[in-house]
């Protein structure tokens, strides 16, 4: 259960009477750590459905004004990527194969319950691995550049990652993320993305682009949060999580597909702990059935006591009022555990041998280049 101190989990799950009462310093400090979060555009969503009609709020009118803002800029950035998205499926029209949206552009795309409140930093595309040449290729041509000059950085991307280099087009300076697949080549679980490709569902009125089909779309947000070894957004992406589930339970047999997927994919593990924090943190209404079915998906017992007490801390705000205590060696160890299912060991001892070195160089003042940014 969320503790008294993360704000951010009560307004995102408390009834409207919980709020009274709240005084200028939980309301102010519930602004801070929803904006530490990436939620505060959500946040006041959530609020202002709770009190929709009422003839006043509870919380201080500096507050709403800065929902207002939070709002606002989302407006904009969905009209930029609405134009952006125009752009890459003209680029990518020759290819002649499906561009599927991904992660916070495809809520957008789709229109799903995330994007009204979702703020995202660059635009994700997954096309088939034999297509990804080929779409470099016409990308450059409209004006997308690599951001990842090294040998290394290269070598890194192309042979073990599932992703080219970040792309950044070189008059808009939107950045673009070209996938093959959902996890590294390296990795320990080995999902399929032919499958994601062939089940995915075109988007209306948008020729050549598409949407991962509503259960895949709920395992990539799983294992984007649960087999990653950055935490940073995890409140924001399990709060991505909950709305999708609570939107697509009304699907007849989504359940019974999600869980087909998960096992068809390789997904069960991140299925599991989808699942489970998603009910224990935010009350994600899971069927009972499917919560006993994906207990086998889990660790031994052995880990299922260390991973629920890290899990605990990693789901939260990154305000120091909302971490627990051992809040850092939580994400310390989800960091290493992320490399390690990411990575085998002789492979990983060497990548982070690179980072450390690079990053001394960098704080030692010498020229460097940025270790990349995933793995």
């Amino acid at each position: 259960m969320p503790e008294r101190r993360d704000l951010v989990v009560q307004a995102l799950t408390a009834a409207a009477p919980h709020f009274t009462g709240w005084d200028a310093g939980q309301w102010s400090l519930l602004l801070q750590q929803a904006r530490a979060a990436g939620l505060l555009a959500r946040v006041g969503q959530r609020l202002g459905s709770l009190y929709r009609g009422s003839e006043a709020t509870p919380w201080p009118a500096p507050l709403q004004a800065h929902f207002e803002s939070a709002w606002r800029l989302i407006r904009a950035q969905r009209a930029e990527v609405d134009r952006e998205l125009a752009h890459i499926a003209r680029a990518l029209a020759p290819i002649g194969c499906p561009v599927v949206v991904l992660k916070g552009a495809a809520y957008h795309a789709a229109d799903l319950p995330p994007a009204a409140s979702r703020v995202f930093s660059d635009i994700d595309i997954l096309v088939p691995r034999a297509a990804v040449a080929e779409a470099e290729s016409q990308l450059m041509l409209h004006g997308w550049a690599g951001t990842h000059d090294n040998a290394y950085d290269q070598r890194y991307y192309r042979q073990w990652m599932h992703e080219l280099p970040p792309m950044q087009h070189m008059r808009r300076g939107t950045t673009l993320d070209v996938h093959h697949n959902i996890l590294p080549l390296t990795a320990r679980l080995k999902p399929d993305g032919a499958r994601l490709v062939s089940a995915a569902r075109p988007l209306p009125g948008q020729p050549g682009l598409h949407v991962l089909a509503p259960p895949d779309m709920v395992l990539h947000a799983m294992t984007h949060l649960f087999m990653n070894d950055d935490m940073s957004h995890a409140l924001r992406d399990l709060s991505d999580l909950d709305l999708l589930l609570r939107h697509f339970a009304a699907r007849p047999g989504f359940w019974d597909s999600l869980v087909e997927r998960a096992s068809l994919l390789d997904l069960r593990r991140p299925l599991h702990y989808g699942l489970g924090q998603a009910a224990l943190v935010l009350g994600t209404p899971v069927p009972a059935e499917v919560a006993r079915a994906v207990q086998a998906f889990g660790p031994g017992w052995p880990l299922r006591a260390p991973m629920a007490a890290l899990w605990h801390r990693a789901v939260r705000s990154r305000h120091p009022a909302a971490a627990p205590a051992g809040t850092g060696a939580a994400l310390f160890a989800l960091y290493l555990r992320g490399h390690w299912l990411r990575m085998p060991p002789l492979l990983l001892a060497r990548h982070l041998a690179v980072k450390a070195l690079r990053l001394r160089e960098r704080d030692g003042g010498t020229e460097s280049v940025t270790a990349p940014t995933e793995g």
